[in-house]
């Protein structure tokens, strides 16, 4: 997984804090040369998992880094590389992460959201490197969306753009039935559990899916209508279970009102499990 430009061979460090996990890769030549993937206890203080991470850094750091790429499930001032109460890290509220690792490693740091770096990792690495107009879509614990306008990622100003998961959608709103908490608050089943009765034929389990699928593709449309892009990837813990959910989805987006743009619009699986790392070390390479 090469992207061939010349920027991309300088050795960067990419992070990816999901509140009670963490991931760090040094990438070299555009591909990753060493991981690690550790759980964190989220109800730590900030400075306990400040040094979690700053230890997991230096494990993989050396000399030849050039710069270092931060994804947070959380706001962040983009500029400033302050983070904003981080999804289930309750003790962390305005965090100078920037300053800090910069303070520790003497090397430019690049702080951005998680679903931000999925989809510029996709960008840079995966599915959607032809394309310059694109939503990458997270759909995990949570739901994210990631823009990309003309090749280049859009934040806005407190890495706040794309939060289409909050936008009101039935009796709560896209996140709610997008993520993991549906399957557990609406019918009392964890997601993986759910999916190994799919990939037996369960007919409840199908059918669980095939209703997430519809809520999926009125997600999609939302998007579709906002951004006009020219791909929207899916990707997270739930893409796992694509197969289940897919015909639904794409019947849903069908209903679409513009048909040109269905003509155009590709819709995408992502296919690297570790895509948001790549796009966390991507930070280094948009900057």
């Amino acid at each position: 997984m090469i992207f061939n430009q010349e920027k991309l061979y300088k050795n960067v460090i990419g992070v990816i804090f999901g509140g009670k996990y963490l991931q760090v890769a040094r990438l070299e030549n555009g591909i990753i040369a060493e991981s690690l993937h550790r759980e964190i206890n989220n109800r730590e203080s900030e400075e306990v998992i400040l040094g979690e991470i700053i230890n997991a850094i230096r494990k993989l750091h050396n000399d030849s880094v050039r710069g270092i790429g931060v994804g947070m499930p959380s706001l962040v001032d983009v500029k400033a590389g302050i983070v904003f109460k981080p999804t289930n890290v309750p003790s962390w509220n305005k965090v100078h992460l920037k300053d800090i690792l910069e303070e520790r490693f003497h090397v430019p740091v690049y702080v951005n959201n998680d679903a931000n770096c999925f989809a510029l990792g996709e960008k840079y690495f995966g599915v959607a490197k032809d394309y310059d107009n694109i939503a990458g879509i997270t759909i995990g614990t949570g739901m994210g969306v990631g823009i990309i306008i003309d090749g280049r990622l859009y934040s806005g100003r407190n890495a706040g753009a794309g939060e289409f998961c909050s936008i009101p959608y039935k009796e709560y709103d896209y996140e709610y039935y997008c993520s993991i908490k549906y399957f557990e608050e609406k019918y009392g089943i964890r997601s993986d559990m759910l999916f190994k009765r799919a990939k037996k034929k369960d007919k409840i389990a199908l059918a669980i899916y095939e209703i997430f699928g519809v809520d999926l593709g009125n997600a999609v449309k939302t998007i579709m209508f906002a951004l006009d892009p020219d791909a929207i990837v899916i990707g997270g813990k739930l893409a796992e279970a694509y197969e289940f959910f897919s015909d639904s989805m794409n019947k849903t987006i069908n209903t679409f009102i513009y048909k040109n743009t269905l003509n155009q619009i590709h819709i995408l699986q992502s296919q690297e499990p570790d895509i948001s790392l790549y796009g966390a070390a991507a930070l280094c390479f948009e900057a």
